[in-house]
């Protein structure tokens, strides 16, 4: 089963199966969010990607399992997220990205799908190095999840991948990923991969030994 970690594109956007797709809460303040026709919502959405991309540059990650994608992440300075005003845990501090939407396909859940994407974006960030940190507003509501049923990440998913709470708050915590902590295990990510290739990385001229080895494993 391969797994992978993509930059979003609007083309894998469009391959989402997710209700997120459609989903303004974050891209238009609440007023502007009731006023969008329902059947102009993914148009909407997609122009608000190609604004961020355009503007900032990457702003969201896909998990893409044996070609399907499963899972998204979507992430940008608060100034292009206007929903950000009426969170009573606000404001995002001035030195961090704001993580946005996570959904993951709820057929795959528990498989640590959402842990690779929060790496993902937190890689992205470490390389551009603009940013000290992650932020995100976690849900402890009653229906909080990341499978459709509400458009901010639980807080005990935030914790396990990482984030803290940053500012209390009964139903909506801003918690905090601070970037210089992730250097270490993004370093020791990308080296395990490494050495992973490198034991599945088929060679070219094999040696007479492990001729004999894959001999006597027949």
């Amino acid at each position: 089963m391969a797994r992978r970690i993509l930059p979003l594109t609007l083309d894998l956007f469009a391959e989402i199966p997710a209700p997120c797709r459609a989903c303004l809460f974050w891209e238009r303040d609440p007023v502007g969010h009731r006023r969008v026709d329902s059947s102009d919502a993914v148009g909407v959405k997609e122009a608000w990607i190609s604004e961020v991309l355009r503007e900032w540059g990457s702003c969201g990650r896909v998990a893409v399992i044996d070609g399907d994608p499963v899972g998204f992440v979507l992430y940008a300075p608060p100034v292009f997220v206007p929903r950000v005003a009426s969170f009573p845990s606000g404001p995002v501090s001035g030195d961090a990205v704001l993580m946005t939407t996570v959904w993951i396909d709820p057929r795959r859940a528990g498989g640590g799908i959402g842990r690779m994407l929060v790496q993902g974006v937190a890689r992205d960030l470490v390389q551009r190095g603009q940013f000290r940190a992650i932020e995100a507003f976690g849900d402890v509501g009653p229906l909080s999840g990341i499978h459709g049923r509400r458009c901010a990440a639980p807080v005990d998913f935030l914790s396990r991948v990482g984030f803290k709470t940053f500012r209390e708050h009964p139903t909506v915590p801003r918690m905090r990923m601070d970037l210089k902590q992730t250097v270490t295990w993004i370093d020791d990510f990308e080296q395990a991969w490494e050495r992973l290739r490198e034991v599945v990385r088929p060679r070219s001229h094999p040696s007479p030994a492990s001729t004999e080895l894959h001999r006597d494993a027949e």
